[in-house]
């Protein structure tokens, strides 16, 4: 009989819910003028970690909502690593934050919408599955995939409408 690892455990009856967190955090950020992604990073079923871009108004380029939340995660418990932990983002993670991931030992990523440019998870590559990595991460997608979706759109519709200075 195979044994399950408690990383490989997974309550997806919370998903839309923590993934809710992460949509209000998208917000924050969309009310500073940045690009509106969220995410909130679990650990034994309670938030440990809350992030939204910030880039712009921080100038940090590496400010990315998964960044955030992790490096508030990391300091909430006093470790570099987040095992057993999920991380709840509105929009596809990037390179950049699949590494991270990867580095915190995080077991689990749970994305919203897709990010058809930069997106490492399913649209551009499945950085998760590379043989070299020494973790792995399971992944799950589309959870509130339209509300997330439909937050940044509108957001870069509002954009789009606004003249140029």
């Amino acid at each position: 009989m195979r044994q399950i690892r408690p990383a490989q455990i997974i309550d997806r009856s919370r998903d839309q819910d923590f993934m809710r967190e992460a949509l209000a955090l998208a917000a924050q950020g969309a009310a500073l003028g940045e690009v509106p992604v969220g995410a909130v990073l679990v650990q034994d079923g309670e938030i440990i970690g809350r992030g939204f871009n910030c880039p712009i108004s921080g100038s940090d380029p590496s400010a990315h909502a998964e960044m955030v939340a992790i490096r508030a995660a990391a300091q909430a418990v006093s470790n570099y690593r987040l095992p057993g932990s999920t991380l709840y983002v509105t929009l596809e993670p990037c390179s950049m934050c699949a590494g991270l991931i990867v580095h915190s030992r995080i077991a689990r990523v749970v994305y919203g919408a897709l990010e058809p440019k930069a997106g490492i998870v399913q649209s551009q590559g499945q950085f998760f599955t590379q043989g070299f990595l020494n973790h792995r991460v399971l992944v799950e997608g589309g959870v509130l995939a339209d509300e997330c979706g439909a937050v940044l759109s509108e957001f870069f519709k509002a954009r789009r409408a606004k003249p140029a200075i």
